[in-house]
């Protein structure tokens, strides 16, 4: 079942960028909880380390996060990661879902749910991945993205 993904223009690595003015390219967005925190560093690692086989599969990868751009363009830096993030400055996260209510030790408080959608090239989500384990991800979606 697709559906629509919602549109969005956000400050990026990249310069500011609407999602709809990305098309045909297909996408995968990715949601993360925080830069520079072990499994979000990880996945990030992960996409930028297939990121020639994206390229090949013509999919271009964007991370998101609630994180300010300084704080992107040092955990870029800092593990020389060549991908798109991007900072949702605005309601992105609660458009695809994907800022729930989380419990940790007992203390609850709202962030991003580790999320991944894959988009097709007239803008409809085609998969996507809910409470993602990180280990195998990046692949998993590759594979997927490839069948398109």
């Amino acid at each position: 079942m697709t559906r629509p993904a919602p549109d969005f223009t956000l400050p990026s690595t990249d310069g500011e960028i609407t999602l709809s003015a990305l098309r045909p390219q297909k996408i995968v967005l990715y949601f993360y909880p925080r830069d520079n925190t072990p499994g979000c560093t990880l996945e990030a690692q992960d996409f930028h380390r297939l990121g020639d086989d994206f390229k090949a599969a013509d999919v271009r990868v964007i991370g998101i996060s609630k994180d300010d751009m300084a704080s992107h363009e040092k955990f870029c830096g800092k593990y020389g990661l060549g991908i798109t993030l991007a900072s949702d400055t605005g309601t992105t996260a609660e458009d695809y879902g994907v800022w729930v209510e989380k419990n940790m030790y007992g203390k609850k408080s709202m962030g991003i749910e580790r999320a991944t959608f894959l988009i097709d090239t007239e803008g409809q989500i085609v998969k996507e991945w809910r409470k993602v384990k990180v280990a195998g991800h990046a692949e998993a979606v590759l594979a997927e993205a490839k069948s398109l």
